[in-house]
């Protein structure tokens, strides 16, 4: 990793398009998510320690425990991040498809592509994927443990909660609509090796998603979302969720026409890196509970 963990968490950004639309879903969350920046000021929030020595011996931990290669701690970043940057990659691709829908000529390109309905419910799969093994790899249990992590989601809170429920309105209900859940299912029931290994966002965290081959590896993302489709769908009936109400709170921070429903979707993956951001909060959150218990 170039940058450290205080580093990392210092230079979070307080206000850009990444933070104001996780805000957005404070009227989803109210009061779930505070935007905590800062290495030592997390620890304070973290523990409620004012002690400076106390602070500092915690921070020091932290900073050891992140360090540590054996540990999983460098490996979810990695996962936060590169998943993030796939994200933004295939906004910009769809954008560039609505611009040339038109012209005949470059209209072909997208034969040779997946539609974008599949790039982004491909791109809604790694990135729960990505929480999934991100999760296993912070608390040190094998990255296959689906099991073990549908049980932790229950208990899931600020920045952890909120980054699915992102994942559930900004990668699934904006961009493919109020049946997002039935329509990942048919495309990952039609889905090929071949198609993943076109894909982006798999092609670029391959390496982790466990499984020998390409075939292992897309039956686990299909059992993968399978564990979670329950909670997701409990999670937008429970709270009233619609592509509307989402782009309705988002209309706070960014002006967008109700009709250019898939072109914010497009871009958001553009503009934000909401994976990254609270993935980095949830690492520095976990290595101070751990520092604190481990001094």
């Amino acid at each position: 990793m170039s940058k450290s963990i205080y580093e990392l968490v210092n230079e979070l950004p307080q206000k850009n398009l990444t933070v104001f639309a996780l805000r957005s879903l404070d009227k989803i969350l109210p009061g779930e998510w505070e935007n905590i920046v800062g290495f030592e000021n997390t620890i304070r929030q973290v523990t409620g320690e004012s002690d400076p020595a106390l602070i500092e011996q915690i921070g020091a931990r932290a900073i050891q425990l992140y360090n540590d290669k054996s540990e999983g701690y460098q490996r979810a970043l990695w996962l936060y991040q590169t998943i993030d940057s796939t994200g933004r990659a295939l906004g910009q691709a769809a954008l560039a498809g609505k611009v040339t829908e038109n012209v005949p000529f470059l209209s072909l390109v997208n034969r040779l592509t997946p539609k974008p309905e599949k790039a982004q419910t491909i791109d809604l799969c790694m990135k729960l994927v990505t929480e999934i093994v991100a999760f296993c790899k912070i608390n040190g249990i094998p990255g296959d443990s689906v099991g073990d992590f549908v049980k932790a989601l229950g208990d899931y809170g600020g920045e952890s909660l909120v980054r699915m429920a992102a994942l559930v309105c900004f990668d699934g209900l904006v961009p493919l609509g109020p049946n997002f859940i039935k329509h990942t299912e048919t495309v990952l029931g039609n889905l090929t090796p071949k198609d993943l290994d076109s894909n982006p966002a798999f092609k670029a965290i391959k390496e982790a998603v466990p499984g020998n081959k390409t075939d292992d590896q897309l039956t686990f993302i299909g059992a993968s979302f399978e564990s979670v489709k329950g909670w997701m769908g409990d999670f937008v009936e429970s709270k009233g969720i619609t592509p509307q109400s989402v782009v309705a709170n988002l209309k706070t921070f960014v002006d967008v026409a109700d009709d250019k429903m898939d072109y914010f979707g497009a871009f958001l993956d553009i503009s934000t890196n909401y994976y990254e951001h609270t993935g980095i909060q949830t690492l520095s959150r976990r290595l101070v509970e751990r520092a604190v218990a481990e001094i």
